[in-house]
């Protein structure tokens, strides 16, 4: 039995204009399995949700998942996505989309008085998730010299790989797979397992983009994998564990989270130091715990 197709036309004879259905689809040679739209995500310093688009030959942006009116954004914030994509700019509706750095609570910078209620709005939330045990904050750095046995990490470490920086999101023990595993979760394995390979903290030139030369000749800390084999490097970019590295039709459920590193744009994460597990006392600690007379 056959159901019978509609007609091109209606009773009156005027004609049917019929939308031709697509379904998403996947390219079945592809190893990720990221549609162009927006991954759900929640935010590593407040733990509010956000949603990560895809930008024109850039990284990927964080926005915020709901729509604002455009008369309270200022224009210079105005987002709009089109196809799956995010545009720095107003599409000339009422509604708009605006980065989630702007109102993130977890920042010290002031929002515009116009997004000052959405930050406070945010701010509750973040306190609701961490009394309920939802969300826990990044620890905050040491007091410097304050104690003399605290942890020297960067939150934040400069990664070289393939002869290229990127600021990474965590630090270098904490960076997560960002492969699907079968239950359909994200991968807890990070990608600095006991058995493989690691990279060496070194002291380099803080060079800027594009090969300039060294900004006043100062020096950084960086974690260099060029060392390794290319495949290692490979796995390193594409942030996946071993064991999904040598799977690759396991799809990935969330976007890397390398930053190209820019020295003048993320020159708080510049360490002039290398890295220690415990810093040692220096010479202005051993005096102020030496006994008065």
């Amino acid at each position: 039995m056959r159901s019978t197709p509609p007609s091109p036309h209606r009773r009156d004879g005027s004609p049917v204009h019929v939308h031709t259905r697509r379904s998403l689809r996947v390219s079945g040679d592809s190893a990720s399995r990221l549609l162009r739209c927006g991954q759900s995500d929640r935010c590593r310093d407040c733990g509010n949700r956000i949603e990560w688009y895809h930008r024109t030959n850039e990284r990927p942006v964080r926005l915020h998942p709901d729509e604002l009116p455009a008369e309270k954004v200022p224009a210079a914030c105005h987002w709009h996505v089109s196809r799956g994509v995010a545009h720095p700019a107003g599409d000339g509706s009422t509604w708009c989309r605006l980065p989630h750095t702007l109102v993130c609570p977890a920042r010290d910078a002031p929002p515009a008085p116009e997004l000052a209620g959405l930050r406070r709005a945010l701010a509750v939330n973040t306190r609701r998730l961490i009394d309920r045990g939802a969300f826990v904050p990044p620890a905050a750095p040491p007091n410097g010299d304050d104690s003399p046995t605290a942890t020297c990490r960067p939150a934040r470490p400069v990664v070289q790989l393939l002869y290229v920086r990127y600021l990474a999101s965590r630090p270098v023990d904490e960076i997560q797979c960002v492969a699907q595993t079968r239950r359909r979760h994200r991968c807890t394995s990070p990608l600095l397992t006991p058995g493989s390979p690691a990279g060496v903290w070194t002291l380099a030139p803080t060079t800027a983009t594009y090969g300039q030369l060294p900004l006043h000749g100062d020096v950084m800390a960086v974690y260099a994998l060029t060392h390794l084999t290319y495949a290692d490097q490979l796995r390193w970019r594409a942030q996946r564990c071993p064991e999904h590295a040598a799977i690759p039709t396991a799809p990935d459920v969330t976007v890397a989270e390398w930053e190209p590193f820019d020295p003048l744009v993320h020159h708080d994460h510049i360490h002039t130091r290398l890295p220690t597990i415990r810093r040692r006392p220096g010479p202005a600690d051993r005096s102020r715990r030496a006994p008065q007379p």
